[in-house]
């Protein structure tokens, strides 16, 4: 049989002496967790525990079961494959804002660095279950696109008493949210561009702020809110992995991070106080005693 030459039979492709099965047509979601990576070792582990906990009840008190999602899991979040008899109206009308209700809860008893918050994308479209290493499929790149995008990214962050920023496809709010407006709120929605130029993707989607008035906001392009993870220190382990602020730039003035005189730097949330540790010229710490004097 010539490789060009496909055989069909029984809900399968058989193409080039390899069996597939056909590719579905479903909805996708893909949730991922702001600044994850920022985060250490052990709040990472915690945070996958609530972020699966917290789906988990969302889903079962709006009526949805998540055992029956095929999932692909990431440290940060997920990539799910929704039965095909999953109402989509209850996914974006009922789950998310569930979900968004949850976190809120969840975040309002937790330090910023516990706290969990998620962009949630959602699209539809054919994708195969099968695949050898994940699911191949356009529609899922699309939907991973629009979660990892920008003013995704700033939404959720400008608005920090929110749990979830949703972002959806052109397709799903046409055929969804704007079709079902006492459930999906289509006022609620602004229209962005998603763009992705190293990846030669540009599309446009609709993205809004659960529970959050973002009529005046203004998606600018700016650097993403999750960073590069940075080495950690020993002051930020003593700390459970939380971070200080960013230290000024040599020679500016600070009461807390960073202090220069002469030749002198002293750096450390204690830089002013008992046992706090300055950093000579020649690379020599000096210690410093209770009432600041070198010894």
């Amino acid at each position: 049989m010539s490789p060009a030459v496909s055989v069909r039979t029984a809900g399968l492709v058989t193409k080039g002496g390899k069996t597939m099965r056909h590719p579905e047509r479903r909805l996708l979601v893909a949730v991922d967790m702001e600044r994850y990576s920022r985060r250490s070792n052990l709040q990472q582990y915690e945070a996958q525990q609530d972020f699966k906990q917290l789906l988990k009840k969302a889903a079962r008190d709006v009526g949805l079961d998540r055992v029956t999602w095929t999932t692909q899991q990431a440290g940060d979040g997920e990539l799910a494959i929704l039965p095909r008899d999953v109402p989509e109206a209850r996914v974006i009308g009922r789950f998310v804002p569930e979900l968004d209700r949850r976190l809120r809860h969840h975040n309002s008893s937790r330090l910023p660095a516990a706290r969990v918050r998620l962009r949630v994308a959602i699209h539809q479209g054919m994708v195969h279950l099968d695949g050898a290493n994940g699911f191949p499929g356009n529609a899922v790149v699309h939907v991973c696109r629009l979660c990892e995008a920008d003013p995704v990214r700033k939404a959720l962050a400008d608005f920090p008493g929110a749990g979830v920023a949703l972002v959806v496809s052109t397709e799903i709010y046409r055929d969804v949210v704007t079709e079902y407006p006492e459930e999906m709120r289509p006022e609620r929605f602004r229209r962005v561009e998603i763009a992705h130029p190293d990846k030669d993707f540009r599309e446009h989607a609709w993205l809004c702020v659960v529970d959050e008035d973002i009529s005046s906001w203004e998606p600018s392009q700016t650097s993403p809110a999750d960073g590069p993870r940075t080495r950690h220190t020993a002051e930020e382990g003593a700390r459970g992995g939380r971070r200080s602020p960013a230290a000024p730039a040599e020679g500016a003035t600070s009461t807390g991070t960073h202090i220069s005189t002469g030749d002198i730097q002293v750096r450390g949330q204690n830089a002013i106080g008992p046992n706090a540790t300055a950093i000579g010229s020649v690379g020599r710490d000096v210690s410093l005693g209770g009432d600041g004097g070198g010894r």
